[in-house]
Formats: C-alpha cells, structure tokens, sequence
C-alpha cells in the first residue's frame, strides 16, 4: 500500500493552484490578447483564497523551488553557506558536479561559478520577502473592500505569519551579507540601496515585535508548521545573540524557555525523521514543510534543496552524494573516559586520517552516528553503509550525511521525480529547541550565569545518551540504548559536566563545543564562526592544521584554497544585483568591503 505524507500548508498551496486553474482553461484564451490570461494578479485575489494562498507562498519560499528557479544554494538548510562553507563538511560528490560550490569550499568567492550560487541565495530570499510583503498588501486591501472577509482574529494571524516570514528572509540575507536593502509592504521600486548591518537588525526586530503582538500562541487554524507568538519570541531571542545583544536575549530566552510550549524531543533520533507522528514535534520552532506524495507530479514539495545530500549510486537512494561530512567532523566527535568530548582534553584529538569505520572500536558521542553514515555501521534501517554508497572517496571522503535521509520504514519516500528515492518529506529544520536553547546558554555565559549553562549543555547532553543507532532492521531496532549488546560498531561514551566551570572562558568553550556536536550538518557552523569572531583562526587551522590534521593533506584540491581572510565575514552581493539595482547610470547597492 503506498503511504501518503501530506502537511497542511503544502496542501493549501496544491488547493488554490487547483482552485484557480480554471483560469487556464478558457476556450478563447488566444482570441483577447487585450486581457491577457492565466495570471494571478491582486484583483483576481482580492479575496481569502487569494489572501491565503499568497501566504502559503510565502511559507514555500523557505526552501528551493522550481518556481523561481536557481539551484541548491537555496536550500533551506543552508548546507552550502552553513557547512560546506565551514569545518563541518566537504562538497563531495566528484569535482565536475556543480563546480560553483568548489569556489565556495575554497573561499574564491568572487569567481563566477560562486557568483550564480550566491545570486541563487539572493533571489531565494528576496522572493520569500515579495512574496511576504503581497500577502500583507494584499490582506490590507481586502480588509478595507471586503470588511466581512475575515474575522478579525484570523487578519491579524494572517499579517503576524508574515511579518515572522519577512524578518526570517531578512535575516538569512543579513547572515550572509550584512549591509542589505530592507523591504517592507510599502516598497515599490526594488532598486533599494543597502542598509547597514546594524539598521538590518533593528528592522529585523521590529518586525518581529509586530509579530508577537499580532499572532496567536497556537498555531492558526491548528496547523502545525504556522508562524506562532512563541515562535516569533523564540526567533527574536535568536537575533538578538546573533547580533551580540546578549541582556536582552537572557530575558527574551529566558521566557521562551519557562512559559512556551517547545521541549527536547525524547531522544536524538526524534529530530530529523521521516516518521509522521515524529514530524513538527515539541522541538520544532521552525522548519520547511516537505511534503511528498501530495499530488504535486514532479515531487517539488518534497525536500527538494536536500535532495542531492544522499548516498551515490550503490546505495539505495541512487545520486547524489553531496555534502559529505568532514573527516575534522568526525573526529571532534570522539569521547574522552568521562564521556565529554576529547577536543576539550586531547592536543590530538584530530590526528586520525584512517576512516572511521565499524571495526575501529574507540569512544564515541552517539549523536555521530545519527549524523554521519560510515562503513559497517547501520544507515537508520537501510541496512550498513558501504564503500560503494560514495561516488568519488578520493575527492569527497568516506562519509555520507544522514540527518536528511528518510527511514526506510517511514513511508516518508516519495513515489514522483527525478531519482524519487531522494525526495522524502522529512522536515527541513531551520530553527529548533536545541538550538535556541543553545543560543540561552550562551547569553547565560556572557551574563556571567555559569551554573545555568552548564545545566543546559547538560540537559542536551542527556537527551542525546538516550538511544542510539540500532541495527535498524525495522522500526522498534532503529533507536536502541547506548550500550545495547547489538551494538558491535562503536562504543557510545556521553558524559555531564559534573563540576562547575573553572571560568567563563571553560564555559564558552564547552557550550559552542556543544553546538557543534548538536547542530552539526544542519548548516548553522559558518554563521556560528562568524558571529564569535573566530573564523578566520579555526578556518584556516582546519584547513592548514590543527589538532594533529590538516584538510589540505586530506583533501588534496583544499591545497588550492584561498587563506580565510576578513572579507570573508560577509560573502560578496551578487554582481547581477547590484547591476539591477542601477539607476540614471549609478548603482545603489554598493559592494561588500574586499570584494
């Protein structure tokens, strides 16, 4: 029997195309070439559908699409800006498959090749701010001309979720680009000159303080995957350490985590899966709606900007290999005796060149085996991963990525599209409880509050000794106890910090080892470099040497990698845009410094 994996607000996109599709249909549609046919404009929406609708764009614009075109530099996860960017991971693949993101590995980010990715992240997210900004232009047009149209609840939920859309798409363009244009509903030429990076956030923050005062505290009309209050506050928090504004995060966090409605998941393989009564769980705060086998023929709903991250041909998944762990990764990922990572302890923890593989028995973090497919040991329940599941060993490594990849008995694949074993609907997480908690226990460091984040770190640590991978034969053998006697590949070893910090340096270090450990893959390593100012040091030790291994003698086109540099803070605007932007001969966007 083939399952169905649908969510709400996909199907509400599959409604209105199939609501207005008799606008395609007209007999005479060549014969009035005066009133042209088959487009949606404000007046053919100016109704709830086409209020709605355009909200549900919006919403759509968080991953890749088809629709706009571009390619996987608009992925929602942001594997390309977040990790392959980072230490976390390589391209993989081979070296001839989509050489614009070889540019981006090796920091020649002013190539033309990255040029065509990074203008694919620009347009991803400046259409998800059109499209926000239509939705609440749209919404205000059909309040005044059709007062009854909505009840006044559901018009304020309706400009709250795309208020938070606006400043998330915002935020993803400040992330890479810092100095950006800032667009709101009332905008009408899009040749907008930058703001600087610090007018970004203000405007950021102020759309989201709309957005709490506009949104409910549940998700509107009961679907999941909806903007909501606590989803706007949690957000705020968000930005807030991002931006270095870390008293006023405390008290924000600090709310979100003793009022609101999110948790931990009950243990680590919860997070990423393709299992449906596991999908938007407690921990989810935001998170691409993938949807597969929606009626939509291609399968586009799916997790179409994820979808290259699956093992090669001689796995079960056929293509592509892309976004291959970093063999760094893997070993930050190594347990000292008491259980807490051995970067902390070890001047070597990064010496081991060999792969990784089930007959090398040492002490692991069994969150690397939910993140990481290495030889022998079981790929969820896909049976063991192989050497012949990676396209090219010699270019990308050993590893596959796994977060993405659906379970086997999850019915979470998707029947449609090109290489189907590829497209699944398991969430694409852009923000979740782990994270944010994280990001309160930094603010708890630089506070000074040294016992509350060591209960954070410690709380994260003890949800991911829960299970660990199993032999995954079926469902019930995939998440196993640690130390469960069918394990053969690993020795799972997690520990608590059980004394106190020695200092709020130790502090520091232990809570962004920990997000490393936790978020890893899920492209949040290069901003978080970034925004603690020392990317440019552990960028260039990754890549020249650090701990007992350098990834220049790994990998052998890293050698041709450019130094890390402080241009690299903020990544080039596309040369495109800029050129777009231009007015009576002059451009308005102005370039990034060193670029």
């Amino acid at each position: 029997m083939k399952k169905v994996s649908r969510h709400p607000l996909l199907i509400g996109t599959t409604s209105l195309m199939l609501a207005t599709g008799g606008l395609y249909a007209c007999s005479d549609f060549l014969e009035s070439a005066a009133a042209p046919q088959g487009t949606l404009d404000e007046t053919t929406l100016l109704n709830r559908a086409g209020v709605e609708g355009s909200l549900i764009a919006a919403y759509r614009a968080l991953d890749w699409t088809t629709g706009v075109g571009g390619a996987w530099g608009g992925a929602a996860s942001n594997w390309v800006w977040g990790s392959v960017a980072s230490d976390d991971a390589y391209k993989g693949s081979e070296a001839s498959d989509q050489p614009a993101i070889n540019d981006i590995e090796g920091y020649h980010w002013s190539t033309g090749d990255s040029e065509i990715y990074l203008n694919d992240k620009w347009r991803a997210v400046y259409e998800g701010i059109v499209r926000s900004n239509a939705a609440i232009r749209l919404l205000k047009q059909v309040v005044v001309s059709k007062p009854t149209e909505f009840a006044a609840s559901d018009a304020k939920g309706i400009e709250g979720e795309a208020l938070f859309l606006r400043a998330h798409y915002h935020f993803e363009a400040w992330r890479l680009w810092g100095n950006i244009p800032y667009y709101t509903e009332a905008d009408t030429d899009f040749r907008k000159a930058n703001g600087t990076s610090a007018e970004a956030v203000t405007n950021i923050l102020k759309d989201l303080d709309a957005a709490i005062a506009l949104l409910p505290t549940a998700p509107r009309n009961g679907n999941k995957g909806r903007a909501t209050q606590w989803a706007a506050k949690a957000y705020k928090g968000r930005v807030q350490v991002y931006a270095g504004q870390y008293s006023a995060a405390l008290a924000t966090l600090r709310e979100v985590r003793n009022g609101g409605p999110y948790r931990l998941e009950e243990s680590y393989d919860r997070v990423w899966s393709g299992f449906q009564d596991y999908a938007n769980g407690l921990e989810t705060i935001l998170a691409f709606q993938a949807s597969a086998n929606d009626q939509e023929p291609n399968g586009n709903n799916a997790n179409y900007g994820e979808r290259l991250n699956f093992p090669h041909s001689g796995s079960p998944f056929g293509c592509c290999g892309f976004h291959q762990p970093s063999q760094n990764l893997v070993n930050f990922f190594a347990t000292d005796a008491a259980g807490l990572p051995l970067a902390l302890t070890n001047a070597n923890w990064n010496a081991r060149n060999a792969t990784l593989t089930s007959s090398v028995i040492t002490p692991l973090d069994p969150r690397l085996d939910w993140t990481v497919g290495r030889d022998g040991v079981p790929f969820k329940d896909w049976g063991l991963h192989a050497p012949s599941w990676i396209r090219s060993s010699s270019y990308g490594g050993f590893y596959s990525a796994k977060k993405n990849v659906h379970e086997k008995s999850s019915g979470a694949q998707s029947s449609v599209g090109w290489v189907n074993t590829q497209l699944n609907s398991v969430n694409i997480h852009i923000f979740r409880y782990a994270d944010m908690l994280l990001l309160l226990a930094e603010a708890e460091v630089e506070a000074g509050s040294l016992e509350t984040a060591r209960t954070i770190v410690n709380q994260i640590r003890a949800r991911a000794a829960v299970r660990a991978q199993g032999i995954g034969a079926d469902r019930a053998s995939l998440a196993v106890p640690i130390n469960d006697p069918s394990i053969t590949w690993a020795s799972y070893r997690i520990g608590q910090y059980a004394s106190p910090f020695s200092g709020q340096a130790a502090a520091r270090t232990a809570v962004r080892t920990e997000r490393r450990l936790e978020l890893a893959m899920e492209g949040q390593r290069f901003f978080d470099l970034k925004r603690w100012g020392v990317a440019e040091q552990t960028l260039n030790a990754y890549l020249n040497g650090v701990a007992g291994g350098a990834e220049k003698t790994r990998r052998l086109y890293l050698a041709a990698a450019e130094a890390f540099g402080s241009r690299h803070l903020l990544f080039p605007i596309p040369a495109i845009q800029i050129e777009l932007s231009r007015v009576s001969g002059a451009d308005r966007l102005t370039q990034n410094p060193g670029w």
